[in-house]
């Protein structure tokens, strides 16, 4: 079982940015592909951006392509995205997600461990 915590969220005009953190508790965080996901108001979840179990792999949606950036930190067993340029387009809730393999998914249904999610607000 791995627990995942988020954090950052907030209100920001648009063009700002925010820093999503997400806090796993697991002793083999690094076992874990790891994503960002986020679901829009009245809109089904998708995909946002993906990093491997090393990190030296990510994936990101068109939409947040150029703008955002996911990293991760074995370490420390978190996982941020780094939003900028961010539209209003970009509100929603965001889920830090988790899956116990080596690739990289893009796909909300591959995910086996959720958060709770964090608001993100952007206004026009």
């Amino acid at each position: 079982q791995v627990q995942l915590v988020e954090s950052g969220g907030g209100l920001v005009q648009a063009g700002g940015s925010l820093r999503l953190s997400c806090a796993a508790s697991t002793r083999t965080f690094s076992s874990y592909g790891m994503g960002w996901l986020r679901q829009a108001p009245g809109k089904g979840r998708e995909f946002v951006a993906a990093v491997s179990m090393s990190g030296g792999i990510t994936r990101y949606a068109n939409s947040v392509k150029g703008r955002f950036t996911i990293s991760r930190d074995n370490a420390k067993n978190t996982v941020s995205l780094q939003m900028n340029s961010l539209k209003p387009e970009d509100t929603a809730v965001y889920y830090c997600a988790a899956v116990e393999t080596s690739a990289v998914p893009t796909i909300p249904g591959a995910y086996t461990y959720w958060g709770q999610g964090t608001e993100v607000t952007v206004s026009s």
